[in-house]
């Protein structure tokens, strides 16, 4: 996945400092080489490395290729490294290391609820839906993908997923409405959110192609892929609302394909330490 571009990078570094970094500038250290390290604190998933790199490249400093997000990081590892002068450092410094606390964040809890699932069934599938903080969608596609997770819906444009807010408009009868949908694009999945397993079976049969089941527990979702499951085709079923490491397990044995969450973005960053020093 594409990281950010020029202009969203130089974006973050001018509402750090629109007007300079003035205890840099009266200090008069500016023009002084230096040398900047990045460190997780403690052990994490590495997310947004590569943007941290480029805002101190576009800020003015040569950083050294950054270690892959994605990458598993022991306590104290260091991950980047750069030099120049140091208002080039401080001026990068601060911007580059919270993006990166912030999105290991949700790397490293995206990696968490995956290998809870996947250690009893290799083959589910977490996908992390749009609730992210606006204005945030690209690190943290970026940082979900780093933590082996997919993106459930990156928005409205590119997915047919029809909750009850919408049946609300619609006629009771849910095959007519299910025909008419596939009809306008026969080339995407209709997914519909369910919250019971009787409305499961029903919009089952009537030709959803992906059943999104709504806070349903493990057993009642069992129960959903039980009778759907010799349905020609079988519906897919996925699991959505409370979704977290603890019961990520227990969804993947109930037999759900899909774990859908919003966990990953809510909870503390990660801690990274900074250290700068003069060169010579």
């Amino acid at each position: 996945m594409n990281g950010l571009s020029d202009l969203q990078l130089d974006a973050l570094l001018a509402q750090d400092a629109p007007y300079g970094d003035l205890t840099t500038e009266l200090l008069g250290i500016g023009t002084l080489p230096g040398r900047i390290t990045f460190a997780g604190r403690d052990a994490m998933v590495l997310s947004a490395s590569e943007e941290a790199a480029a805002l101190l490249r576009r800020a003015g400093a040569v950083p050294a290729d950054p270690t892959a997000s994605g990458t598993s990081l022991a306590a104290g590892e260091v991950f980047l490294t750069a030099m120049g002068p140091a208002a080039a450092l401080h001026r990068a410094w601060k911007v580059a290391q919270t993006l990166v606390e912030y999105a290991s964040g949700i790397a490293t809890r995206t990696r968490a609820i995956v290998d809870a699932a996947r250690a009893v069934c290799p083959d589910v599938v977490v996908a992390c839906t749009r609730k992210n903080f606006p204005g945030t969608k690209e690190i943290s596609a970026r940082s979900v993908l780093a933590g082996g997770a997919v993106m459930h819906r990156l928005g409205l444009s590119e997915t047919l997923l029809v909750f009850p807010e919408h049946r609300a408009f619609l006629p009771d009868d849910p095959a007519e409405w299910l025909a008419a949908l596939k009809a306008r694009a026969p080339e995407k999945k209709i997914v519909v959110e369910v919250a019971t397993i009787a409305d499961a079976v029903r919009f089952a049969c009537a030709g959803a192609d992906v059943l999104q089941l709504e806070k349903l527990a493990p057993a009642d979702t069992a129960a959903v892929v039980a009778a759907t499951r010799d349905l020609a085709p079988a519906p897919v079923i996925a699991v959505a609302g409370g979704v977290t490491q603890a019961n990520a397990a227990d969804y993947a044995l109930a037999g759900a394909a899909v774990l859908v969450t919003s966990a990953p973005f809510f909870g503390r960053p990660c801690d990274v330490k900074v250290t700068l020093s003069r060169s010579e």
